[in-house]
């Protein structure tokens, strides 16, 4: 989200302390690497590469920490090190309940976080201290050497595989427990969860090319069947996923954000429902939590601050439920969608480029989502999965406020491949629509406001596609009226980029450039044809109704005031500063009915859902979805 969270932020900078030392002979490639520490330790080469993989997809990153501050290939990690700074508090800005009937929730009290030590920290998030004395290599070896950093990998599964009482088979069948125990899980569930995982990737085989140019491959072994005996000797403690709702294929428990009265007209940190009867789910809202796991989870736990319906954890893809999915959690910023949807906190930071998702986490949220679709109708586009920075501002007050998350350096490609929903052309020639879909690695537009306001991003792949006001990338960037300030390069600034799966009308072409209708005038983006960066696709726009110059948008889609009942305040309908005007077409993602839940009491007894006879249609207006009333525009298929 941008915001809530109370463990510490990561930096990327090794301890210059440490001292050059001995390292593997590993000169010919990521490859060999993963072949000598094989041999080394006595650990099957194919279970080496499917840990790595579901690490961190065989990438180095440079030398730079995860968001839980693990490093190289193999995920070693070394948060002391990683940890930049004493505290980090929660930083919102913003009403995250997005409901103007009922007052703001009062602050939330925010307690100092020291640095823990190493002590306290749990063992998930020092695996590479413990690997620099199984090989005697160093911490900053470990660290920035892609090669020690496998065989430190190494070394930890062969220690694991001994702590089991376990050989040192060669037969990959025989090393699940030690998979699951390099995970770093203090739970069985989440322990087989990770472990599955990795024999899923073994059986079904990898082949790809890392950010640094390696091709690393994995053949496939489609009979295996792991031992799994060995993990129930490991002393990990039960896990109880009562309670939660979730998918059987990873792994989850119940830790329940607090709903309580404060006095007599507040309370928090969610408000009773009866969904999906009343209202329905109709989102998904991903989010990043700024913070870590530990912070995430005390702050969910706060009966004074917001709260979420799921929280993802990086180095494992352990997930905790808060919010029933029949109840409505307060993290969009904007009460229709809270209403319909369901937030999903990933751990991670939205301005540390340096730092990086996991696999493990990527591959359980989009079985976590997959499920939630599934079960309640929601369509996997990105006109129902949004980021937090897709959601719209509910009033032209609040849209400068409203969180930018999970940002440009989540892969929103990798992870619709993982949903089953890839981003596809789907017209042939140019097409009138395009989906925007970038080369994630080898898109590394520049970002600054990492780190402090002016400082510039590590360069870093990206989801993102910067647009300009004209054919040229010395052009001045898009500018968003309603965010009412000059559009910069700045990470947290969404006014001049389009994100991959959004899609948008074409408006002209030039060359290697494309235009598309964005906020309200055309917006120019580079799209060679030898890398193309968006793809043709089919789609339904709309455009004004004949005889209107422009028609009013919205950031959400309430009911007329007629439709509301004796003892109902009617909700007004807020145009935002943005308007359609004639001759702009924009894509459409759905039509809605004007909706709007009425829950301003602790006890749902006197919640009431408003449905109007109004209709509305969610067009991909900018970075942001709008509202637009259906009466105001005709819809036709993109020609």
């Amino acid at each position: 989200m941008a915001s809530a969270a109370l463990l510490l932020p990561l930096c990327a900078a090794a301890s210059p302390a440490d001292a050059a030392d001995a390292r593997p002979t590993s000169s010919t490639g990521l490859q060999r690497a993963f072949a000598a520490a094989a041999a080394q330790y006595h650990v099957p080469q194919s279970v080496l590469l499917g840990v790595s993989y579901l690490q961190s997809r065989w990438d180095a990153h440079a030398g730079a920490p995860s968001v839980t501050g693990g490093y190289g290939p193999m995920h070693l990690t070394d948060a002391r090190t990683a940890l930049g700074v004493a505290s980090h508090r929660r930083r919102d800005a913003q009403d995250l309940r997005g409901d103007s009937v009922r007052p703001e929730p009062r602050p939330a009290r925010v307690p100092d976080v020291r640095l823990p030590s190493s002590a306290e920290l749990p063992a998930r998030l020092k695996t590479l201290p413990k690997a620099a004395r199984l090989t005697g290599l160093s911490p900053a070896a470990l660290r920035t050497d892609p090669a020690a950093n496998v065989a430190g990998g190494a070394a930890l599964l062969a220690a694991a595989q001994r702590t089991l009482g376990e050989p040192l088979s060669a037969d990959p069948a025989d090393w699940y427990g030690a998979v699951a125990r390099f995970s770093g899980a203090d739970d069985t569930a989440t322990a087989a969860a990770y472990a599955d995982d990795v024999y899923e990737v073994l059986r079904s085989g990898e082949e790809r090319t890392t950010d640094d140019g390696q091709t690393v491959a994995l053949a496939a072994q489609p009979g295996l069947v792991p031992r799994t005996a060995p993990l129930h000797r490991a002393g990990l403690r039960t896990l109880s996923a009562a309670g939660a709702e979730c998918p059987t294929t990873v792994s989850c428990e119940w830790i329940p954000a607090p709903h309580e009265r404060f006095g007599d007209d507040d309370y928090g940190n969610h408000d009773v429902a009866d969904r999906p009867a009343s209202p329905d789910i109709r989102y998904i809202v991903v989010h990043d939590t700024e913070g870590g796991w530990e912070g995430v989870l005390s702050s969910v736990q706060d009966p004074t601050y917001v709260s979420w319906n799921y929280s993802l954890r990086s180095t494992d893809g352990h997930i905790a439920q808060h919010v029933k999915a029949k109840d409505v959690a307060w993290h969009a910023g904007n009460w229709y969608v809270n209403a319909k949807s369901v937030g999903l906190e990933h751990e991670g930071f939205l301005a540390r480029p340096d730092s990086w998702f996991t696999e493990a986490m990527y591959r359980a949220s989009a079985r976590l989502v997959t499920y939630l679709a599934a079960k309640y109708g929601i369509p996997l586009d990105r006109q129902h999965v949004l980021g937090h920075d897709n959601v719209p501002g509910p009033t032209t007050a609040s849209i400068p406020g409203m969180h930018t998350d999970p940002g440009p350096f989540w892969d929103w490609r990798h992870y619709f491949e993982l949903l089953g929903r890839p981003f596809e052309a789907t017209a042939g020639g140019s097409g009138a629509v395009v989906t925007i879909r970038p080369d994630y690695a080898a898109n590394r537009p520049s970002y600054t406001d990492c780190g402090g306001q002016g400082l510039a991003c590590a360069v870093h792949g990206s989801g993102d596609v910067r647009l300009y006001s004209d054919h040229d990338e010395k052009s001045a960037l898009v500018k968003d009226v309603g965010d009412g300030s000059a559009p910069t390069t700045g990470v947290n600034d969404v006014a001049s980029r389009a994100s991959t799966g959004q899609q948008y009308a074409v408006a002209d072409r030039w060359g290697d450039w494309t235009a598309i209708w964005y906020l309200g005038r055309k917006a120019w983006f580079r799209n060679p044809e030898a890398q193309p960066t968006a793809v043709p696709t089919t789609g339904q726009v709309v455009t004004p109704k004949d005889g209107r110059d422009s028609v009013a948008l919205y950031g959400r889609a309430y009911p007329e005031a007629g439709a509301y009942p004796a003892g109902v305040p009617a909700q007004a309908l807020s145009p935002l500063p943005y308007t359609l005007p004639k001759g702009q077409k924009y894509v459409v993602g759905d039509k809605v009915a004007g909706e709007y839940y009425y829950a301003v009491t602790f006890a749902g007894d006197s919640h009431r859902l408003i449905v109007g006879d109004d209709q509305y249609y969610e067009i991909q207006y900018g970075h942001r979805v709008a509202f637009v009333r259906a009466a105001d525009v005709k819809a036709t298929p993109a020609t």
